[in-house]
């Protein structure tokens, strides 16, 4: 009888645990709906406000979205455009690049980028680059992380594909096209690999960042009163190398490099 009771029990407690989760788990996906449907509602006031010209109630409700956790090309696009009709170039630069970070081939990202990219009063000449790491880079910028992803899941399978017809098929010929294709797939799958790799490794641990203020002076030193090392001025994309307390050590395109407050500047 007592191990009846304890198997009742334990049945007793193992469906409060269960329906706990399942109650849980519907509340969550119930706030999720409820999120999605008023970061729509936001994304409706900040377009109407936009299209009034009403940049800042837009740019105010953009980055209410943004905050509630929310991130797209679309949001990060209108916002940059709503910051450069407001008149600041280092912001709308900002958003532009956030764009671009998560749709490398957008065009539309891209011509924006380069209108405001040609307003910037610093036009620096980058270190030349051997053409070999030319094409690389834009090997790299061709898609995202996520679309570089997707494509080495699509060579994966492809390669299952081309060892399932290998074992499958009855014909010597269909045998070796299974072959050629699976060592091409493998060749492929490797450089995407690779690709995606490097990718990863960047968005993980290289921090770029644009210059919001309109005139930035660069430091020796982290030490506001340490000499200047040369002055930027606002939208100038950055590299960040490490920091100090609320100084950032950072790299230009020709390779200068000196230390900026970080209230200067914007990580993308």
């Amino acid at each position: 009888m007592r191990d009846k009771l304890v198997s009742l029990n334990l049945a007793a407690v193992v469906g409060m645990t269960v329906g706990l989760v399942l109650f849980a788990s519907g509340i969550s996906e119930a706030s999720t709906r409820l999120s999605r449907a008023n970061a729509e509602k936001l994304l409706t006031q900040a377009d109407q406000f936009y299209q009034a010209k009403n940049y800042e109630n837009a740019i105010d409700t953009y980055q209410e979205i943004i905050k509630s956790g929310f991130e797209g090309t679309s949001l990060y696009y209108n916002l940059g455009d709503a910051y450069y009709r407001d008149g600041r170039l280092g912001l709308a630069i900002l958003y532009y690049e956030k764009a671009l970070r998560l749709s490398p081939g957008d065009e539309d990202v891209i011509h924006n980028l380069k209108i405001a990219n040609s307003r910037t009063v610093d036009k620096i000449d980058a270190l030349p680059q051997f053409f070999l790491f030319q094409w690389w880079e834009s090997l790299l910028a061709l898609l995202s992380v996520t679309g570089w992803t997707y494509t080495a899941y699509f060579f994966y399978i492809l390669l299952l594909a081309s060892i399932a017809l290998y074992f499958f098929a009855k014909s010597p010929g269909v045998q070796r096209f299974s072959v050629y294709s699976g060592f091409v797939t493998v060749m492929l799958l490797i450089a995407t690999a690779s690709l995606l790799s490097v990718k990863v490794n960047r968005e993980l641990n290289v921090r770029s960042a644009i210059v919001i203020e309109q005139t930035a002076a660069v430091k020796l030193s982290p030490d506001p009163t340490s000499n200047d090392a040369f002055v930027i001025h606002e939208g100038l994309k950055v590299r960040e190398l490490n920091s100090v307390g609320d100084w950032v050590l950072i790299r230009i395109q020709d390779g200068k490099e000196g230390w900026i407050q970080q209230s200067d500047i914007a990580t993308i």
